[in-house]
């Protein structure tokens, strides 16, 4: 986001803490992006369409609490996204699911330097959907939703470090299973 646009939306905030109907044009600007990445985690449109009304209802709630610290407001709404999400897996002890659309594989095979075949990426598919919880997590919010890691690390609770830590490994599991080259540009 440029100065600018941070600064608008940032009016747009501060309107929201004293009319609740101001927050409707932040609700707008951000529903499908929020959608689309609780339904990455549900696989369920229902589900994602419940969870991210009450990430919203929530985020409507606390918009008073919510404080400008160098990250995008949809930063923090990807933080009670995700939240929302963990919690409900964990009141339904249910494995949490990360549905991967093949056209945001492609766009990370786009990445790398060899040339894929439909079956090459079914593999991929495949393999993404086995990779450890937090693995796949950075790989979301960074190459799926253009997060940079310092945002990755607000979202999910951890250190900057550990955000890029997260992301190179989960890269060099993609590189030693499938022989790739990713060209990473950190």
């Amino acid at each position: 986001m440029t100065e600018d646009e941070i600064r608008k939306e940032l009016l747009i905030i501060e309107r929201s803490k004293k009319d609740r109907e101001a927050f409707g044009e932040l609700y707008e600007k951000y529903f499908d992006r929020i959608f689309n990445y609780i339904l990455r985690q549900t696989d369920d449109e229902e589900l994602a369409g419940d969870l991210c009304s009450q990430a919203f209802v929530n985020a409507l709630n606390n918009i008073g609490k919510y404080e400008y610290r160098g990250f995008p407001f949809s930063a923090w709404l990807y933080k009670i996204a995700g939240n929302e999400v963990n919690k409900h897996y964990r009141k339904n002890k249910g494995k949490k699911i990360f549905s991967i659309e093949e056209l945001k594989v492609r766009e990370l095979v786009e990445q790398t330097e060899e040339s894929w075949d439909e079956e090459l990426i079914d593999r991929l598919l495949g393999y993404m959907n086995e990779l450890p919880t937090d693995m796949v997590q950075v790989l979301e919010l960074r190459f799926f939703e253009d997060k940079d890691f310092k945002e990755i690390a607000f979202i999910l609770d951890m250190t900057e470090s550990g955000a890029k830590m997260r992301t190179y490994r989960a890269l060099d599991k993609l590189r030693t299973n499938f022989n790739i080259k990713v060209r990473y540009h950190g």
